[in-house]
């Protein structure tokens, strides 16, 4: 079964989820991401492949990660991020590329909602600027 069967308003998914992956944390480096995580959920949901979690220091620097991001796979791959939510909160951004899922929250948010502890039986790799 294909992930669209699931969800029949979104898109199959179509770029390579490595390529899609390094054009999300180069842009996520670029604005000096905080505790990069990648969460690999392929076991455990049909929803998404991976989940990718920082954090930022403020709303304003949250908004540049979330565009740098953006602006990296559009770049690189000519993909635009396929649903997006939280830009105007900044508190928790969702960039939802299908077979990746960003999340960026405000240091705060990312303890309260604990998504690495809620999806702990993922295979989760610390990501280090390079």
């Amino acid at each position: 079964m294909t992930h669209s069967q699931f969800q029949t308003d979104s898109p199959d998914k179509t770029t390579d989820s490595k390529q899609l992956l390094d054009a999300i944390i180069e842009g996520l480096h670029e604005k000096k991401a905080k505790d990069v995580k990648l969460l690999d959920v392929r076991e455990l949901t049909t929803l998404t492949d991976y989940f990718l979690i920082c954090h930022g220091t403020s709303e304003t620097q949250i908004r540049a990660l979330a565009n740098s991001a953006m602006e990296k796979v559009k770049e690189t791959l000519g993909e635009n991020v396929w649903k997006q939510e939280g830009m105007d909160a900044r508190r928790w951004i969702i960039l939802d590329y299908v077979n990746v899922v960003v999340h960026i929250f405000s240091e705060e948010k990312r303890e309260y909602y604990g998504i690495e502890r809620m999806w702990n039986d993922a295979v989760i790799t610390e990501v280090e600027d390079k």
